[in-house]
């Protein structure tokens, strides 16, 4: 996520967002954003293997990439490598040679991948502050991922900060293959919830967003009165940033969570900073131009 100058609440504090990284939401999030989307992987430049129904997908990664915890640097990598698994969001490994191994122990926990091999874990140890089992590693990767030999990974949340270049990103690592677009809009867009308009506007941006549905960003203004109610929940994206929620109430039934917007965005998402945008899954219907859009199958539906 890009850090942008004049904006002094930003980033959010840490844990501002309400996304566990074990949670149903972002599991379900992984089997879309991974490269099970077939589209994809005739791309992908890197070594491919795994099953019919199961494939990795592991390349160069040619950005800098850092990770600190209690103000020290654990990696520092322009050599990474890039794991791309089907039902996973993707993931950095670090030649051990660019990692701090000094400031990590070897633990006793293990795990078995069929696709990757017998996996070792190390603690992270700055100072008083310890984060078990936070790193990763296949050190005899099985044939087919020996691209990952040598090198390890991060649980996300276990540290402090994570940079690409010199601008922080959150949440996950992002996907070189997925994009978002935002493309302003003077297609009439209106928003039906229990039977009533709640939204109708020619001043929408659509957001197209790899693997997604279109997404319908819609000024505040252009959404009916006394409808919208704030709500406590906050989540995270590392395309477009951290989202807040409001309530909608239609003649007397509350839908809680209806309607997203980003308070301050990264600067790909910048023409959809402040404006709503209601789940297509889980509203009546989206109209465009007076067409009732085809509601989608996500995890949110």
């Amino acid at each position: 996520m890009a850090t942008m100058s004049g904006m002094s609440d930003w980033p959010p504090a840490r844990g501002a967002f309400m996304m566990d990284r074990q949670s149903d939401r972002e599991k379900a999030m992984a089997l879309i954003e991974s490269p099970a989307n077939k589209r994809i992987p005739r791309y992908r430049s890197g070594p491919r293997h795994g099953t019919e129904g199961h494939q990795i997908f592991i390349e160069d990664c040619p950005r800098r990439l850092r990770t600190m915890m209690n103000g020290v640097t654990i990696a520092d990598s322009t050599r990474a490598k890039i794991l791309f698994e089907d039902g996973h969001l993707p993931i950095y490994y670090f030649p051990m040679t660019d990692v701090r191994m000094d400031l990590l122990g070897k633990t006793t926990h293990t795990t078995h991948c069929p696709y990757k091999g017998d996996c070792s874990y190390w603690t992270i140890g700055v100072g008083e502050r310890k984060a078990e089992n936070a790193v990763w590693g296949y050190e005899n990767p099985i044939p087919q991922s020996a691209a990952i030999k040598g090198h390890v990974a991060f649980y996300w949340n276990k540290v402090d900060h994570w940079f690409e270049e010199d601008e922080e990103i959150f949440i996950h690592p992002r996907d070189p293959y997925k994009r978002i677009d935002c493309v302003r809009s003077s297609r009439r867009v209106q928003v039906v919830v229990n039977g009533e308009t709640v939204a109708d506007t020619r001043r929408a941006v659509f957001l197209f967003e790899t693997t997604l549905p279109t997404r319908y960003y819609i000024p505040k203004e252009d959404v009916k009165p006394g409808v919208l109610s704030p709500s406590d929940l906050q989540t995270g994206c590392p395309y477009k940033g951290f989202a807040k929620y409001f309530h909608v109430s239609v003649k007397g039934k509350r839908y809680d969570n209806l309607v997203w917007y980003y308070p301050e965005t990264t600067t790909e998402a910048l023409k959809i900073m402040g404006l709503l945008s209601f789940y297509n899954e889980k509203v009546d219907a989206i109209l465009i131009d007076g067409a009732a859009e085809p509601k989608p199958l996500t995890p949110w539906s």
